[in-house]
């Protein structure tokens, strides 16, 4: 299986994308650049496909400019990819470190789960996790009953699965991370490997601060609505793992 890896860039994040480009160079791995939208530049009322109510009343806070960019920059990564007619592509974010054997792994846990729309391949923490096959290059595959998981730096996605995800996700009421894994709402299937396939850098996310994220925040008894819809959203988790 042939694939092509898309790395998602900002126009200032030079280095990042030397660094990159250069590893793809040397592994012999195909990547395509796609620019990254800055958030930052963007004012709130210029903001498209965006349902910032439903955000707040989701999250509890308000939404981060560099969390909209991130959002609009996957959906034009998959575009890129959905336009190729390629039947299946990796998604990167520029902050992934690039392995010799990336696409061979991500290529084999498509061909071990032929009905899943995208994997995920990175994750910042697995939880409940409940395999359903194995690869031939030995990943295990499966979904998990607590999240989020956290991150979408790394994912392999079909030509089928990135259709969905333009269409289903195409209105911004999470962060991309949480929407993306969130198949049960957008009949998206997600699936995730158990081990990470890729690892990050050390420069971390360009997103925001851990300062900004608190900051954005509402208090506590504004979010008493949240809380519930994150109850709701768990129970609707664990019937998503559970029904396959």
């Amino acid at each position: 299986m042939s694939l092509r890896i898309y790395a998602i860039n900002l126009d200032r994040s030079i280095d990042r994308w030397n660094v990159l480009s250069r590893q793809a160079e040397a592994l012999g791995l195909p990547l395509s650049r796609v620019p990254g939208h800055n958030g930052a530049a963007i004012l709130p009322e210029d903001r498209i496909d965006c349902d910032m109510r439903a955000f707040e009343r989701n999250n509890g806070r308000t939404i981060l400019p560099g969390e909209y960019g991130c959002y609009r920059s996957h959906l034009e990564a998959l575009a890129a990819f959905y336009q190729t007619g390629e039947p299946v592509g990796v998604i990167v974010e520029d902050d992934i470190e690039l392995s010799a054997d990336l696409l061979v792994r991500a290529g084999s846990a498509v061909e071990a789960l032929p009905e899943a729309d995208v994997i995920k391949l990175f994750n910042h923490r697995i939880v409940g996790f409940k395999r359903a096959v194995v690869s031939r290059t030995g990943d295990e595959i499966g979904r998990t009953m607590h999240g989020p998981q956290g991150s979408a730096a790394c994912y392999v996605v079909t030509h089928l699965g990135a259709e969905r995800l333009i269409e289903g996700l195409k209105i911004m009421e999470y962060p991309w991370d949480v929407a993306l894994e969130r198949g049960w709402a957008s009949g998206v299937r997600i699936y995730t490997t158990r081990q990470d396939v890729a690892s990050p850098t050390r420069d971390g996310t360009t997103i925001a601060t851990q300062s900004a994220y608190r900051a954005s925040k509402f208090p506590w008894w504004k979010r008493l609505r949240t809380y519930g819809i994150r109850i709701v959203e768990a129970a609707r988790r664990i019937a998503y793992v559970h029904n396959g």
